[in-house]
């Protein structure tokens, strides 16, 4: 089984999550800039991070084996900081980055003023760059803000077929494929949607247009779930073929619109010595 994690937060995880992923069949992953945690002390520490997702992440991944793709954007929870505004004029000489497979996360966190200006600018970045956008919708008020944001990729003039939604459940997927744009699942445990959940989702609303992720990152969260999915899928009587499109062929698809995703057919074997480096660096430790 082939596994493409379409939104993973890798910085945020362990070399022994490198291997576990790797063991269960994930091959591919994309991992979008995002909030860290705390508040960030000048818009310099953006740019380091951004190089970090395009430089470090990759070589760190393909020591297990697995490719790495990032999507780069000013996070919604941030938008509401004015000292990070000055990222919006920095992030084009990124997205022009050969690794940049799309625009994101962008979207809501609270609903604000902020947002709604910083979402639609993103969103025009996205149309001048020729890139799919990864939305994140707010986890209060979810359906009021999955219906706000589908208006406001409206108004954008974005293909909506490049948009993607995601932290999607029962109440809002039907809304977002009725607009034309992907939808994306975090099988995320105890706050977000569970294996079986998304097997029901699966069976109502079919597999077109439908992104299943983990969204693994510094909370609690399994950087497995992916394959927990599909093993559940398996078990519920879908076939190998539809659990292929949608834990493969799907999200290759959707970052495939970017017209970066070079997904190498012979990558896949991990590093057998570990001496390459990245930098001068390694992920080895003590000489080991």
């Amino acid at each position: 089984m082939r596994i493409f994690d379409p939104h993973i937060h890798m910085t945020s995880r362990t070399t022994d999550d490198y291997e576990a992923m790797y063991a269960a069949g994930v091959r591919a992953v994309v991992e979008p800039a995002f909030w860290l945690g705390q508040p960030r002390t000048s818009p310099a520490s953006f740019y380091d991070y951004f190089d970090s997702l395009l430089g470090w992440e990759p070589y760190r991944a393909a020591q297990f084996g697995i490719q790495h793709f990032c999507t780069l954007a000013l996070n919604p929870k941030e938008a509401n900081d004015p000292e990070c505004r000055a990222v919006l004029d920095e992030l084009p000489r990124y997205l022009a980055k050969d690794r940049v497979v799309a625009v994101g996360e962008i979207g809501y966190d609270t609903m604000t003023r902020e947002e709604d200006e910083v979402l639609a600018a993103q969103l025009q970045l996205a149309v001048e760059h020729g890139l799919p956008a990864l939305v994140h919708t707010p986890h209060r008020d979810k359906t009021a803000g999955t219906r706000r944001t589908l208006d406001v990729v409206r108004e954008s003039g974005i293909d909506p077929a490049h948009v993607v939604l995601d932290h999607l459940n029962e109440l809002t997927v039907g809304m977002v494929l009725d607009r034309g744009c992907w939808a994306g699942f975090s099988i995320y445990p105890r706050s977000k949607m569970s294996e079986d959940r998304m097997v029901d989702i699966l069976t109502e609303h079919g597999d077109d247009r439908v992104l299943v992720n983990s969204a693994a990152d510094w909370g609690r969260s399994d950087p497995l779930t992916t394959r927990k999915t599909a093993d559940a899928m398996l078990a519920a009587g879908f076939d190998e073929d539809t659990v292929d499109r949608v834990m493969w062929r799907n999200p290759a698809a959707f970052y495939g619109r970017s017209g970066r995703l070079d997904l190498d057919p012979t990558a896949g074997a991990p590093e057998a010595d570990g001496t390459s480096t990245f930098a001068g660096n390694s992920v080895r430790r003590g000489g080991a």
